[in-house]
């Protein structure tokens, strides 16, 4: 089959802390259900993203990949994680308050549960005024007084508390403790697992009125206790420029507002690009091939490796999308090349 840009049906996730702002804005018709959660694109066996257009049509992201592994992956994503895919993305509305949590890293995760660790980044589309979420420590403390903070519900105390507006980003490395809080509405762009360690949840019950499950004792594994100067990712804005704002071993990402059609041409990353629309629709025209999808404000897409270069194209006015993929580059040789030149210069 011909590869094109992968569109999917939507996967919502109904969750105790969820609002009512994810169907609007994704085009659908509005409830009074509690939605925290669309996977946009996943690859996660517990919620696997079904592909909404072409030629599979009907068909689990996973079968898909498994059809075509390294022209869809990339043939060096696909060798590093055995055909799988491995990012996950999600729109999250939090209309209250997100349990205080931990992810464990790859080592740990692999140990106790079997999967990957769970590195994140969170781009914040809406905030509230005065809304804030929680990400790292503001002081350092012990494991003893982390267990004592837990059980008398004081943990919040010691975490670095930060306001948020549109736009802000936020990195969380396995180990880092944090919480999206109420009012917040973002992207989210994860390793492709589902571990989450709670440490605190408030006292208050789950979607079926029981208790939700803590994880004290895993997390308190997991937890890096390091204090950071700054937990919030500085970057510049531009215009109709693509902004490097994440750049780690799991993923880079980078944000793109646009008022005229941009040219994307990331086939040297050796890597599939999944696109979230964050702002305005567009249309994105695939050049080797000239097939074309409609890419709605609050959707995403999935383009293979073997396709990525092509243009995106605002429909009304302007569109941001957020690009997230893996770099694969070799930089070696540009790096001791740059050395040579700056040692024969002196």
């Amino acid at each position: 089959m011909s590869l094109y840009p992968l569109l999917f049906q939507p996967n919502l996730h109904t969750v105790v802390w969820g609002g009512n702002q994810l169907r609007p804005y994704k085009g659908l018709e509005p409830s009074d259900e509690p939605i925290g959660e669309s996977w946009e694109v996943s690859a996660v066996p517990s919620s696997t993203s079904i592909v909404s257009n072409g030629q599979w049509k009907g068909c689990s992201l996973i079968e898909v990949i498994n059809e075509q592994p390294e022209a869809i992956l990339g043939s060096k994503v696909n060798e590093k994680y055995q055909g799988k895919l491995p990012l996950l993305v999600k729109f999250i509305d939090a209309k209250k308050d997100l349990s205080i949590q931990v992810h464990p890293d790859d080592e740990m995760a692999m140990r106790e549960h079997g999967k990957m660790g769970k590195s994140e980044m969170w781009y914040v589309i809406k905030a509230d005024k005065r809304a804030h979420l929680y990400a790292g420590f503001k002081q350092e403390i012990t494991p003893y007084e982390y267990q004592k903070r837990v059980e008398d519900g004081s943990i919040v105390e010691v975490l670095a508390d930060h306001e948020v507006k549109a736009g802000d980003v936020f990195y969380l490395p396995a180990g880092r403790v944090h919480a999206i809080c109420g009012g917040i509405m973002l992207a989210e762009v994860q390793q492709s697992s589902d571990v989450t360690y709670r440490i605190f949840d408030y006292n208050r019950p789950g979607m079926d009125g029981k208790p939700r499950e803590l994880h004290t004792q895993l997390a308190a594994k997991a937890l890096d206790f390091h204090v950071e100067a700054n937990y919030r990712t500085e970057y510049s804005e531009m215009a109709n420029k693509a902004v490097q704002i994440i750049d780690t071993p799991y993923f880079d990402v980078r944000v793109t507002e646009m008022s005229k059609p941009f040219h994307r041409n990331l086939l040297k990353y050796d890597s599939f690009i999944i696109t979230m629309c964050i702002e305005g629709d567009c249309t994105i025209r695939v050049r080797s091939t000239y097939e074309e999808i409609l890419l709605k404000q609050g959707n995403s897409t999935l383009i293979p490796a073997a396709i990525a270069d092509y243009d995106v194209i605002p429909l009304h006015g302007k569109t941001r999308i957020l690009d997230a993929f893996i770099d694969n580059m070799d930089r070696s040789f540009g790096q001791m090349v740059t050395r040579f030149l700056h040692v024969s210069h002196k």
